[in-house]
């Protein structure tokens, strides 16, 4: 009794239009990937998508059950197997290489299973950074410039391990969110323009002695695509078949399962970081608007619970997911419509990938608990609970 008792609890207080609207993005992922040919090895995408897709969302019940007050407060333990998974894949990891020299060691197999750390360590970088943010609003330091500083050196910490692992993208992700937990918790604006105008100064230096040659040319070949056909070839491939399916969909597209460019595999990788040219094809730009429709409603719902959430723990865990989600979409987006440079971001619930999408289900799940959770303890005193706890 006490169970069934516990479910009707945890139906009443959780968001049911966030669930809605998270059920309909699965179904329309599935039945997209159902459309992408098998991999050479008889794999099946969307068996792929639909397994992490119930894997998420069983971590996601699960997630959403526990008192983020309460997970805030193993923050130290999150952080460090969050760093060690980091440096194991540094260490130990498997280094995957593609053409125009690209060498990124973000994967760590077990077994037949390839498994990539840094999409894990996003969602417990959401409930660490949250959690910083919070202890410095209690003690009223988020004005301090040594305090801001820590704020950045903590957010770095992974944009720089992602880096060493040749995954600039996933970098870019984690700097994203960064700005955007930042900027929500009430960190000054002059930070930022110091922050900005800083990265500013450094990119000259960061192309003549940080970049790759490789990484170099992704950047100039995105914006000189039309230019010769030398630069399709050697860097810019994709980024043009990407671009020529998208719009070879026109208004309706081109038909599901009948698609001849989807059907002959043309645009590498389209099962995952170009799964946006599947849906250009196939089901043309009223496809494509309902996905990213879809996308969109999911963001301003994360903003709607972020809303109502009393304390800026809750909230910051909100707008880390918001920053996760944006970010991935919106770069993964531009890539395929060649207006930025290809960098290895795939499109959030949608594109192939069982880490990637499990661990996105996990952030769903974070932001249903602050949902379920907010109203617990008002303020949130993430220290007294440690003390007490002690």
């Amino acid at each position: 009794m006490q169970f069934f008792k516990s479910v009707a609890y945890y139906w009443k207080k959780v968001d049911k239009i966030y669930w809605l609207i998270m059920l309909s993005i699965s179904a329309f992922s599935v039945l997209l990937l159902k459309t992408v040919p098998a991999a050479s090895s008889g794999k099946r995408w969307y068996m792929t998508m639909l397994v992490a897709a119930l894997l998420g969302y069983f971590g996601a019940i699960i997630i959403s059950m526990l008192d983020y007050h309460d997970l805030a407060m193993f923050w130290y333990i999150i952080a460090g197997f969050s760093l060690f998974l980091m440096v194991y894949t540094l260490k130990f990891g498997k280094p995957v290489t593609s053409t125009g020299g690209v060498n990124a060691k973000a994967w760590i197999y077990l077994g037949s299973t390839s498994f990539q750390p840094s999409e894990l360590v996003k969602i417990g970088f959401i409930v660490t950074f949250a959690t910083h943010l919070s202890f410095l609003q209690e003690h009223n330091l988020l004005k301090s410039p040594l305090q801001v500083i820590l704020l950045a050196v903590h957010a770095m910490i992974p944009v720089a391990l992602t880096y060493l692992q040749g995954d600039i993208g996933a970098g870019m992700i984690f700097f994203c969110m960064f700005l955007t937990m930042a900027f929500c918790a009430g960190i000054q604006i002059r930070y930022f323009l110091i922050l900005f105008a800083a990265l500013g100064s450094a990119f000259p230096l960061a192309w003549k002695y940080v970049l790759q040659d490789y990484q170099k040319q992704r950047i100039l070949v995105a914006y000189h695509l039309d230019d010769s056909y030398e630069n399709v070839i050697n860097y810019g491939w994709q980024q043009y078949q990407a671009r020529t399916s998208i719009g070879s969909g026109r208004l309706y597209g081109r038909g599901v399962l009948v698609s001849p460019r989807v059907n002959s595999k043309i645009v590498p990788e389209q099962e995952s970081d170009m799964i946006f040219t599947v849906a250009g094809e196939e089901l043309g730009f009223i496809g494509c608007c309902v996905i990213i429709l879809l996308l969109v409603l999911l963001l301003l719902r994360t903003i709607h619970i972020a809303r109502k959430c009393p304390d800026l723990l809750g909230k910051a865990i909100c707008m880390g997911f918001f920053g996760l989600i944006a970010s991935q979409m919106v770069f993964n987006l531009a890539m395929s419509l060649d207006l930025l440079p290809v960098m290895g971001v795939t499109l959030p619930f949608f594109s192939a990938g069982g880490t990637s999408a499990a661990c996105l289900y996990f952030g769903f799940g974070l932001v249903e608990n602050v949902a379920v959770h907010s109203d617990n303890i008002l303020p949130c005193k993430v220290e007294m609970r440690m003390n007490e706890i002690k």
